[in-house]
């Protein structure tokens, strides 16, 4: 296996799921033309992104009892779920926009995400060599670009929001034929199962917990914060009676969310040599500040806006892989599998109630009062890493560097 080899087959992986996962956010992306066009409400709208989220819980939930990713080979189970989620996708066009049935296919995405977004990395796996941190990091990143390129497509192609749907779909489709053509690095592990009867045992390890604590604040912020900031942009830029507010906001949207990108890379790097505590807690510090400030900035230069929301979207994302690396870390290994299939399920549910609340609070209490109420989760976040970082057992974490 040649270093040539590794590097373009992890490539072209990376690659695709960045292709794939473009169909996660592509509704959200263009939200600002469907509340204009179909009169959507706070709870429609919600529904765009938060029914993505309970679909991916679903699949994940599946695909772990079931032993899916064992089952089926991972290149196949990655292009079927592929195609399925983008007939999903594009099947929106033939359906009421403000209907339930929208909704239903967007759950069939989201389920689909769970073939994708874990085989991804298990694919990955196969050519780690002592890399394992860095290439999930690698994947993390292509997951924050892959959110934020339906915000591209809606600028580069026709602006008619059915071509960023389209456009989302075509390029999974793409992805779903490449990926067959990836070379694997080894036979794949088999995937740690999920078994309910760990449950107890797992939530009754204290540092593991708090580790899961720490997440759950995390996830309270970030989708909701991915989810609502291009529309909170197109109000701001709209109120200004800026020329063609969509697209600067389209524009605005990719970058700061896929300035996450570097973010994720960063934050794997630094966890590895000062501590995940260290990164986990800086990250969320740097991020529920943004949240803080956003919201009060809307009437602020539109350039100081933008980079506190760059900054937010870069810290936002960066310490996500960490918290999986912490339950790795402290959990028994044969209760690995359960207990990333429970942190990952509560903070999905978590930041679906979080989705929902945002436009409810944002028409009652405009956008910072929204935005302020998601630096709770941080700031939770932030309490549980501090109480993991004084516990004995932050030793296993990152090779003592806690």
């Amino acid at each position: 296996m040649t270093r040539t080899g590794k590097c373009f087959a992890v490539s072209m992986i990376t690659v695709c799921q960045l292709m794939a996962l473009a169909l996660w956010f592509s509704a959200t992306a263009v939200l600002p033309q469907l509340r204009a066009e179909f009169d959507l409400g706070a709870l429609q709208s919600s529904l765009f992104t938060s029914s993505v989220l309970f679909g991916f819980v679903l699949g994940t939930l599946i695909s772990a009892v079931l032993g899916l990713a064992d089952r089926i080979e991972p290149r196949r189970f990655w292009a079927a779920s592929a195609l399925i989620a983008s007939t999903a996708n594009i099947l929106i066009l033939t359906v009421p926009i403000d209907g339930g049935i929208v909704i239903a296919l967007r759950v069939v995405t989201g389920i689909c995400m769970a073939g994708i977004y874990p085989i991804g990395m298990k694919m990955v796996a196969t050519w780690s060599r002592g890399d394992t941190g860095f290439l999930v990091g690698v994947l993390v990143g292509a997951l924050t670009l892959g959110s934020a390129l339906p915000h591209l497509f809606s600028v580069v192609v026709p602006l008619d929001w059915r071509w960023v749907i389209v456009a989302a779909s075509v390029s999974a489709y793409a992805a779903a034929i490449v990926i067959l053509f990836v070379d694997l690095g080894g036979t794949p592990g088999a995937s740690p199962r999920f078994d309910p009867r760990m449950v107890g045992h797992i939530w009754a390890n204290k540092p593991l917990r708090y580790a899961c604590y720490g997440y759950f604040g995390h996830m309270w912020e970030l989708y909701a914060m991915w989810g609502w900031i291009g529309l909170f942009l197109y109000s701001s830029l709209s109120d200004r009676l800026v020329e063609n507010p969509g697209v600067w906001s389209a524009l605005s949207t990719f970058g700061i969310v896929g300035i996450g990108a570097f973010g994720s890379l960063a934050g794997g790097y630094f966890a590895d040599r000062i501590g995940r505590t260290t990164v986990t807690i800086a990250a969320m510090c740097i991020s529920g500040l943004c949240a803080l400030l956003v919201g009060a900035l809307a009437d602020a230069p539109f350039a100081v806006l933008f980079v506190i929301c760059l900054v937010w979207g870069l810290s936002v994302i960066a310490d996500s892989a960490q918290f999986s690396s912490c339950v790795i870390e402290l959990a028994d290994p044969h209760q690995v599998g359960t207990a990333l299939t429970l942190q990952n399920a509560i903070g999905f549910i978590i930041a679906l109630l979080s989705i929902h609340l945002v436009p409810v609070v944002a028409d009652a209490f405009g956008w910072w009062g929204a935005f302020a109420m998601l630096s709770i989760g941080p700031l939770l976040g932030v309490l549980a890493m501090i109480r993991l970082r004084m516990m004995p057992e932050a030793r296993l974490l990152a090779g003592g560097k806690k």
